[in-house]
């Protein structure tokens, strides 16, 4: 990482003065630095690249004769289908059929008849009429309603008269194909850990922005980090491979491994305005600032990140 200047660490204030609508770029201007004291933290991460399969029962309308499951054929066990795994570290879910896991049964909803009773006349065919409300005549009035002759009921419009619908589940093919779903899920599992930095500011900025990368290890499986100058970090390395290991190696199958340190720099800006000392800081690669106290606010109504 480049050591910060005079220049770049005013530019960096002068861009975060002017994303602000009420810090003054003027005192940014004037200010005298005084001292550019260069900080740092390290950052460990460890994602973890897994699968678990999860198979359900699910059902179509079966229009294919012969496609049902051959007596004899057992279904594929669920880690036994093959199906292509995404690019490593990115999350994804899938479904696919469970080869020779087909069976074909009556529908349950119209057991096989392909139609299922009306709902809005129970199967009459007709049902009450929408204008006299089955009164037979019309409302207000001694009159016969017209609609319905009279009558006080009607052809039903849900049903054409006929007093069943098509099956909505079989589609009035009368058999439904029962199969295994295969639900196949990718997830990229991140542990993160960020060393002390012993600074007045908020640890939860860092997460934000980005560092250089100063060690990467990938492999199907790593091994913790031991010896590293920072001992916290080989401690966070430790409990993130122990507990990933004990989370996902059980319930479902590690693809790839991968953890990495970055060095994010950090730097304290000790400066002088109209003779009182201020100080802000400016954090990683992106140069971004946070400043505790600034001498020219004309309001409250800013956060200070």
């Amino acid at each position: 990482v480049p050591p910060m200047t005079e220049v770049a660490a005013r530019q960096a204030l002068l861009r975060f003065v002017a994303s602000r609508c009420c810090y003054g770029s003027r005192a940014a201007g004037e200010l005298v630095i005084q001292r550019l004291r260069p900080r740092g933290t390290y950052r460990y991460r460890l994602e973890t690249f897994s699968e678990s399969r999860l198979s359900e029962w699910a059902f179509e309308p079966f229009t294919k004769a012969g496609a049902a499951r051959p007596p004899g054929d057992a279904p594929l066990d669920p880690w036994d289908v093959e199906v292509g795994a995404p690019p490593l570290f990115q999350g994804q879910t899938r479904r696919c059929r469970v080869p020779r896991s087909a069976l074909v049964r009556d529908c349950h909803r119209c057991h096989g008849r392909g139609r299922s009773q009306c709902r809005v006349c129970h199967g009459a065919g007709r049902a009450r009429c929408v204008t006299c409300k089955g009164s037979r005549r019309r409302l207000k009035q001694q009159k016969r309603c017209q609609l319905c002759s009279g009558t006080g009921r009607k052809r039903c419009n849900t049903c054409s008269g006929r007093g069943s619908k098509t099956c909505a589940t079989c589609h009035g093919e009368k058999k439904l194909q029962h199969f295994k779903q295969l639900v196949i899920t990718w997830k990229n599992n991140v542990f993160e850990f960020v060393s002390e930095h012993h600074l007045n500011f908020p640890g939860e900025l860092l997460s934000k922005v980005s560092g250089e990368n100063i060690f990467k290890d990938e492999n199907v499986v790593v091994y913790p980090i031991i010896d590293f100058p920072e001992p916290e970090i080989s401690l966070a390395s430790q409990r993130a491979i122990a507990e990933h290991s004990a989370a996902f190696a059980t319930s479902s199958r590690i693809l790839r491994q991968r953890q990495t340190i970055e060095l994010i720099p950090i730097t304290e800006v000790h400066y002088q305005h109209s003779g009182k000392p201020y100080l802000y800081y400016i954090y990683g690669l992106e140069n971004k600032v946070y400043v505790q106290d600034y001498p020219e606010r004309c309001c409250c109504g800013c956060t200070i990140v």
